[in-house]
């Protein structure tokens, strides 16, 4: 296979690029594809809960891919419980048995992120004690989700990418390849085609983790799942036992307001 005078093995084609298979040659041109989706039958999927057609088609969804090893990208604002969908992936997935490893790419030192994720030998940098694996090593047999995927540094990036592609990491003061089994998960409160447009996010790798995108709505968007999920946050708030419902009036507060911090807001409050 060849675009252009080049021979290659795998390539990301940009609308009507010419390229070559065999003797015969052939024009790349997308075309927009409308894929129905059914909302779920489910209220609860994990430890998500919903009863609109919002959420039942993000549950509908995750259904379908998670019994793949596809990749995935989770995209929402931030508190609308994208480590919650991903969980809903790993226990729907043939991975459940195995674990599923959390990474945050906004939270680690940014010195120390290559490290976190492929792990380092003793004496690779100073404070390296001891040798230590990655998360990914970590994830094996399992599923990893990687956190605020859109905070990775521009200089890491093609390192996740050729351990994306390859299934293998190579840790920090190592020359050996370790081969890993994992599923990729990731998420983002960013607009990452935007990041990739402003060049600080690399293309290949956004169309690497976003194979299947999965966007969760806001919580403004689906107010009719609130008083669903009021009474969903309470059993799980133990220390309020003693209280066993909701009344009307708190009901119709919950109802007037926007909601800005989503769900993990609405934790706090209940």
């Amino acid at each position: 296979t060849f675009v252009g005078p080049v021979r290659v093995r795998e390539v990301f084609l940009t609308p009507e690029t010419n390229f070559k298979i065999g003797t015969s040659e052939l024009v790349f041109t997308p075309r927009d594809e409308v894929i129905e989706i059914t909302p779920s039958t489910k209220r609860k999927l994990g430890g998500m809960v919903g009863d609109s057609t919002a959420i039942r088609e993000v549950f509908s969804i995750i259904e379908r891919v998670a019994p793949t090893d596809l990749t995935v990208l989770i995209t929402g604002e931030t508190g609308t419980g994208k480590e919650l969908a991903c969980r809903a992936v790993h226990e729907h997935s043939r991975r459940a048995g195995g674990d599923m490893v959390v990474f945050d790419c906004g939270a680690a030192a940014k010195t120390l992120i290559e490290a976190e994720l492929f792990g380092h030998e003793k004496g690779a940098f100073t404070g390296a004690t001891t040798e230590r694996s990655g998360v990914f090593e970590q994830a094996d047999n399992g599923t990893i989700f990687l956190d605020e995927i859109g905070e990775l540094p521009l200089d890491l990036q093609p390192k996740l990418l050729r351990v994306l592609e390859q299934r293998e990491v190579r840790r920090v003061g190592s020359g050996k390849i370790r081969p890993i089994n994992v599923r990729v998960v990731a998420a983002t409160n960013r607009d990452l085609l935007a990041e990739v447009r402003k060049g600080n996010f690399r293309e290949d790798l956004y169309y690497r983790l976003a194979v299947v995108e999965v966007h969760l709505p806001p919580l403004r968007e689906r107010m009719g799942d609130i008083p669903l999920l009021a009474q969903h946050l309470l059993t799980r708030a133990t220390h309020n036992s003693h209280i066993k419902g909701i009344e009307s009036a708190v009901e119709g507060l919950f109802l007037s307001y926007h909601w800005p911090g989503n769900i993990r807001e609405m934790v706090n409050v209940v």
